[in-house]
């Protein structure tokens, strides 16, 4: 086995498939250390901004972060690591082999499949090509959207004190996780949503609304600008609050073009 090549973190939503792949892994390269064992997208980015693994394997289709983001994020938080894309879905995983950047896996993972992948991976040494990812990404991502159309979520009902309020989706500056539920943020208060935020992700449109750390989604059209602090951090004014928002440094990357 090459050195190069010993830590990775495996980011899978479903928890059965999840632990499925890392008993795999274990069993076929019992030298690979699986540094952390992401449920969404954005505990992946953060665990390749702490731990930097030398191999990522990441689902495409996650709530809130797809895998396409996460690789995204990768390339400025830990530009050493090997992607390695999870996918159910024919079109990403032929259009990602025949180029060449990252290797895939098709879902159920067999071992004959994991046993090349892991070869390959052995095999290779270096940052993986920025560009040649960036771009890979940038096509899989219009791939997605074109073959995921559906009708985003338009409103939701949420409480303030004993009443029941129905905010339009557009109204809305941000969410915050507060506990098992959700803080709803728009310009004229707050309310609760008794909706986890990891559910929540999974119905907004992604279009719209990101994450900018594990705990808050922002609605981008609220977005006034964003400055970087010292640290690197992002301050996230917005149009009709006071607050500022922190986007942690990680998750900076997705905001790159603004």
């Amino acid at each position: 086995m090459s050195e190069l090549v010993r830590t990775c973190i495996v980011a899978e939503d479903e928890s059965l498939l999840r632990q499925a792949l890392i008993d795999q892994l274990r069993a076929s390269w019992p030298e690979l250390q699986v540094l952390a064992e992401c449920e969404d997208g954005a505990s992946a980015v953060e665990a390749l901004a702490e731990y930097t693994p030398d191999i990522a394997f990441l689902d495409i289709r996650m709530p809130g972060l797809t895998g396409l983001e996460v690789a995204t994020a990768a390339v400025q938080a830990s530009p050493r690591t090997q992607i390695v894309f999870v996918t159910a879905y024919d079109q990403y995983a032929i259009d990602a082999f025949e180029r060449g950047a990252i290797d895939y896996l098709l879902k159920p993972v067999h071992p004959e499949r994991l046993a090349a992948t892991i070869e390959r991976l052995q095999a290779r040494s270096g940052n993986p090509d920025a560009a040649t990812l960036i771009a890979l990404i940038e096509h899989l991502g219009a791939t997605s959207r074109a073959n995921e159309a559906r009708e985003p979520l338009t409103w939701i009902t949420a409480s303030a004190g004993k009443e029941t309020r129905l905010i339009l989706i557009d109204e809305v500056a941000y969410f915050r996780a507060d506990n098992k539920y959700t803080t709803v943020v728009t310009a004229e208060g707050e309310a609760l949503l008794r909706t986890p935020i990891k559910e929540l992700v999974a119905v907004l449109d992604p279009a719209s609304f990101k994450q900018i750390h594990r705990s808050t989604i922002v609605n981008l059209k609220a977005i006034a600008g964003i400055t970087r602090d010292d640290a690197g951090r992002g301050i996230m004014r917005l149009k009709n609050r006071p607050e500022t928002l922190t986007v942690s440094v990680p998750f900076m990357t997705l905001f790159r073009n603004m």
